[in-house]
């Protein structure tokens, strides 16, 4: 028993003496020589191991080799396409028994890594020999697809662990000039063998954003020969949540399957991006995008597209193809859009204090703040847009579809279907923003249009009732709404049928015309010189005219309106610069009481009328000097005597 106790202890000493013994016996730099020469005939690429390195046997075999470089390829931007401070790895004995060495644990410290594709479209990180290739043409080398990689026969390699700690990831697109960089690696890598799944489990950090993630890739070694091959991706942090079920081919030029993308706050987004974002509390928060993508090239496809942001929900599908300026093409569905959370607040100015309790009407501001249309200019679009109504401010549509061309800072946005107001209509407007200041021109043909709703949401202009047509060619410049506003030119004409003009009852004013019988105009004259009271209108069959506008001054002399007891013509101005209204009316009183059904066309006895003032307080009277030359007091004796008789029992 002691003998064999002995022996033991005998054995014992020489294996712990032969492991300590051993790191000064294995020639580790003949390892490190023959490992580099094994990867540079295996890649084309050279490495070396420029710091110090040692080797541990106990309690498993460990190398640690400091300052690592691997080279890049020769048409890379950089000279290495990987560099680490330190590396270590582990190998356990038994599979060194066996004949077949498996890596225990792989540990990466601070390492630099390079992926990029050269202005060819190579890729950096292709390390194995490539199939020879038959002869091309200079024709057809352009459209040839990258070549297939062999792995040698029998190559495999196995990792237990491979962890990642610190250091940096850059990827570059030489065709494009893209340049990404991911910062503070935390990764563990787990690849049992090139044919089995690898999976990558850790964290990045993304322009100061830390993003989890979990990516599974179903045959490592068919994404090494540029086979088809599956992949699983999940990222997520405060920001957005990301995943992606697909296919990647043809080394990662070829990218297929189903996206989600969500996120509670675009704002947050924008912020982290330093892009200024001024937002109401309801606007620019939740956010998904969801549906089947594919990313050739530099095409990416969105299909079956399914978009929300807070209340909008917008279907379609996209594509886009990137580059220094991004061109898209889509076709959308943007159902009920409301954009009034995303526009901003209309800019009012206060009224002034007063010691009376009436608040007076606010005077119309025209914004003076400069508009940037520079963005116009970062992308090229063809998109077709569909919804079944609109909203932006008071403006509130039907359903419609536009088109939108933008091309070199030129935008072409037209309307093939305009339903609102109880109308429908077709138009255009053009904005060419290559040159300051801009040009606007618009072309716009509605029909059977509802006055009263369309002119109040659109330019606060309540004043004119019925159903009618308008069309309008009108052009602008400028940089800010008071300039657009200063620099309108162009014609727009209306007609309208069985409608009214609200604030004075021009009939009504005629009827106490059994004062002037007395020759008393004082009543008259008073009801004229009456406030705007929206509780009265003048009714007409028809009404038609047409303005001219110059620097956003519109002149118009062709006005006509037809009512049961007046024919009323008019001619005047519109100043929209100074939102001043400066226009002369003549009340023509017709002979005959049978109201607008009656055959005679004579208008008898006219009166002259002003309408006068800014738009927030006009002013209605009788032009008094202009009926004192047309000799309106006798006249008013004689026509209306017969005219009012049996109206007022006189």
């Amino acid at each position: 028993m002691n003998a064999v106790v002995k022996i033991i202890g005998g054995v014992v000493v020489v294996v712990v003496g032969v492991a300590m013994a051993a790191p000064f016996l294995v020639p580790t730099q003949t390892i490190i020589d023959e490992l580099s020469t094994q990867v540079e005939s295996t890649t084309g690429r050279t490495l070396q191991i420029a710091g110090d390195s040692k080797v541990s046997i106990f309690p498993s075999l460990n190398i640690t080799l400091n300052n690592v470089r691997f080279s890049n390829m020769a048409t890379g931007s950089t000279e290495h396409m990987l560099s680490m401070e330190q590396l270590s790895v582990h190998i356990p004995w038994l599979s060194l028994l066996s004949g077949e060495a498996k890596l225990e644990r792989f540990v990466i410290n601070d390492p630099v890594i390079t992926l990029e594709t050269d202005q060819q479209g190579q890729p950096n990180w292709q390390l194995f020999p490539t199939q020879a290739d038959a002869p091309v043409t200079q024709q057809t080398a352009k459209s040839q697809q990258p070549s297939a990689v062999t792995l040698p026969s029998g190559f495999d390699v196995s990792l237990g662990e491979v962890a990642i700690y610190g250091g940096s990831l850059t990827y570059i697109d030489g065709q494009t000039g893209v340049k990404q960089q991911l910062n503070e690696l935390d990764l563990n890598i787990q690849l049992p063998s090139l044919y089995q799944a690898l999976t990558i489990n850790g964290a990045v950090t993304y322009q100061s954003q830390k993003f989890e993630l979990t990516s599974v890739v179903d045959t490592p070694a068919k994404a090494i020969v540029g086979d088809t091959f599956n992949i699983q991706q999940r990222l997520t942090s405060q920001l957005l949540n990301l995943e992606f079920d697909g296919v990647i081919a043809q080394q990662g030029k070829n990218i297929q399957g189903d996206l989600t993308l969500a996120g509670e706050s675009v704002k947050a987004i924008t912020q982290w991006q330093n892009i200024a974002l001024t937002a109401k509390e309801n606007a620019f928060n939740q956010f998904s995008i969801a549906g089947s993508m594919s990313f050739v090239g530099n095409t990416f496809t969105l299909n079956s597209l399914v978009a929300k942001l807070d209340e909008l929900e917008i279907k379609g599908q996209s594509k886009v193809v990137l580059g220094k300026k991004p061109d898209i093409t889509a076709n959308i569905d943007l159902g009920m859009l409301d954009l009034n959370p995303y526009l901003p607040d209309s800019v009012a100015t206060p009224a002034p204090d007063k010691p009376d309790t009436q608040t007076p009407n606010t005077p119309i501001v025209w914004d003076d703040t400069p508009i940037d249309l520079s963005e116009l200019g970062q992308l090229d679009a063809h998109v077709v847009v569909r919804s079944t109504g609109l909203k932006a401010r008071d403006i509130v549509l039907g359903k419609n579809q536009f088109s939108l061309q933008l091309k070199n800072s030129i935008a072409q946005l037209s309307l093939d279907e305009f339903n609102a107001y109880e109308g429908k209509g077709k138009g255009s407007v053009n904005v060419d923003a290559t040159n300051q200041p801009y040009q606007v021109a618009t072309n716009f043909e509605l029909e059977n249009i509802n006055a009263e709703p369309l002119l109040t949401d659109a330019v606060g202009f309540d004043k004119v009732l019925g159903k009618g047509s308008i069309d309008w060619n009108l052009t602008t410049q400028g940089q800010s709404q008071k300039q657009f506003v200063s620099a309108l030119a162009g014609k727009i004409a209306f007609s309208f049928k069985d409608g009214g003009v609200k604030g004075a009852n021009i009939a009504e004013m005629t009827r106490k015309a059994k004062e002037m019988l007395k020759g008393d105009f004082s009543s008259l004259k008073e009801g004229l010189n009456a406030d705007y009271d929206p509780q009265q209108k003048t009714d007409f069959s028809a009404l038609t005219g047409s303005f001219i506008f110059k620097e956003g001054i519109g002149r118009n002399n062709d006005l006509s309106l037809a009512s049961p007891l007046v024919r009323i013509t008019g001619s005047g101005e519109v100043d929209l610069p100074k939102t001043y209204v400066n226009y002369r009316l003549v009340t023509g009183i017709v002979d005959t009481v049978e109201g607008q059904a009656s055959t005679d066309k004579s208008t008898g006895l006219k009166v002259p009328l002003r309408i006068k003032g800014p738009f927030h307080q006009v002013d209605v009277n009788i032009d008094i000097s202009s009926a004192a030359k047309e000799g309106v007091k006798d006249k008013l004796k004689d026509k209306l005597k017969d005219k009012f008789k049996g109206l007022f029992g006189g």
